[in-house]
């Protein structure tokens, strides 16, 4: 979340910057300074009172000492006044500030001065594309066709077994997609991530620390019986790693990948491209995180971009490169690029990344911090992270594109971790 120190210095610029977030609402600033004021006068008067306890404790103890017992008790009458006094504003110190605490998580974070105006996906910008168009016959069939021909994916087993939104996958069906983990991982590591196997369940902390938590707990299953969350993304207990942290600057960027499977109710997503592996309720991904020094974040997001860009150039796919619009914007990113691939039988470009700079908004929930060199004061770090890469769609695209009279061909980066050039 925003810093009230921030929101204190660049008021007018957050409340006209988060318009473009289709986020208008100044009043809630406004309350932000105001409950913000009153804690601070509420501190003000404790620290005040508290000093004048401790000025009549010592007197009191003077007075005892000297015989003068009569003054001592109207003194202690006076200082117990004064402990309900503190009490009275130690009470509404801790109200006022839940009360701020409840409105800050309401504020997104602020965009990038590069971040479009726009209401939808249409409005988001395109910065690049590649790759080669499949040309395909017009007999050509969808990724849930070719799951069922040649028994790589059963849809209806996961239903039996769960519910719609839970694939099966089977024989080379499944051995593709541990392939395109291993080969994710292994490039992911080679660019200088260290491999993470994190916990698949959180808590509300964690869930609090990246953003999900309150805004998001609708889109998450939920355990209720321990009150925990089966994750949406590594993101999140990666980044969690480092919550109430205090890192050297020599230590960043702190880079970390992982694989784990993702679970997302998709609450209201129902009707928008849902079929087959487009929108699923459990599915594989491979995440890369950082964690930088805010001098260096920007140019550490082109370096993220750059290197999901060359994952995608590698296995062949066409693709294209999108800048959100402050519509389309998560609500804790302040710039975010996706990544669509070409799946050629749908005739439909399908998201596989999303690269995001939070800048300190996660890293002041989180209270990740970091110390300069020289310096007692620590400061807020910036996260980042994106797919590096989201399997489900990428299978779509590769099994749709790659098809022949004689089967589907694997692009031969996959070779060694398929041990199988064709489907």
């Amino acid at each position: 979340m925003l810093t009230i120190q921030f929101i204190r210095d660049h008021r007018e610029t957050i409340v006209n910057r988060l318009k473009i977030k289709k986020f208008d609402q100044p009043d809630i600033i406004a309350a932000i300074l105001d409950r913000d004021d009153e804690r601070r006068s509420l501190q003000v008067e404790t620290n005040r009172l508290q000093a004048e306890l401790n000025r009549l404790s010592k007197e009191i103890g003077i007075l005892f000492q000297k015989g003068e017992k009569e003054k001592a008790v109207d003194l202690k009458h006076q200082s117990s006044a004064i402990k309900e006094q503190v009490e009275q504003f130690e009470r509404r110190f801790q109200e006022t500030s839940e009360e701020l605490n409840e409105l800050l998580v309401q504020v997104p974070n602020v965009p990038h001065l590069s971040v479009p105006e726009g209401n939808t996906e249409n409005d988001n910008r395109l910065i690049r594309e590649g790759g080669k168009m499949p040309d395909l016959p017009g007999n050509s069939l969808t990724h849930w066709e070719l799951g069922a021909k040649y028994d790589l994916i059963d849809f209806e087993l996961g239903v039996k077994i769960t519910g719609g939104g839970f694939p099966v996958f089977k024989g080379k069906g499944a051995r593709l997609q541990r392939a395109l983990i291993s080969w994710f991982l292994e490039r992911n590591t080679a660019a200088g991530y260290l491999e993470i196997q994190p916990p698949l369940l959180v808590n509300e902390a964690s869930g609090f620390g990246t953003g999900q938590l309150p805004d998001k707990e609708g889109q998450m299953y939920h355990v209720t019986s321990d009150n925990l969350y089966l994750i949406p993304t590594a993101e999140v207990p990666v980044t969690n790693l480092y919550r109430d942290t205090i890192l050297q600057a020599e230590d960043l960027p702190v880079k970390n990948t992982a694989y784990t499977p993702c679970f997302r109710r998709e609450a209201g997503s129902y009707g928008k491209d849902v079929r087959g592996l487009n929108r699923v309720h459990q599915f594989d991904k491979v995440e890369i995180v950082q964690i930088q020094h805010p001098s260096r974040s920007y140019d550490a997001l082109e370096e993220m971009v750059d290197h999901v860009e060359q994952l995608v150039i590698a296995l062949n796919l066409p693709y294209r490169i999108m800048q959100l619009c402050g519509g389309d914007l998560g609500f804790t990113s302040a710039l975010t690029f996706d990544f669509e691939v070409y799946a050629a039988a749908q005739n439909k470009w399908l998201e596989v990344s999303s690269v995001s700079n939070f800048e300190s908004y996660q890293a002041n929930r989180l209270k990740l911090r970091f110390r300069e060199p020289g310096e007692k004061k620590p400061l807020l770090a910036h996260t980042l992270n994106g797919s590096a890469l989201a399997l489900p769609r990428i299978v779509a695209a590769l099994l749709e594109n790659n098809q022949t009279p004689e089967g589907i061909l694997i692009p031969e980066v996959l070779h060694p971790y398929t041990g199988f050039t064709q489907i």
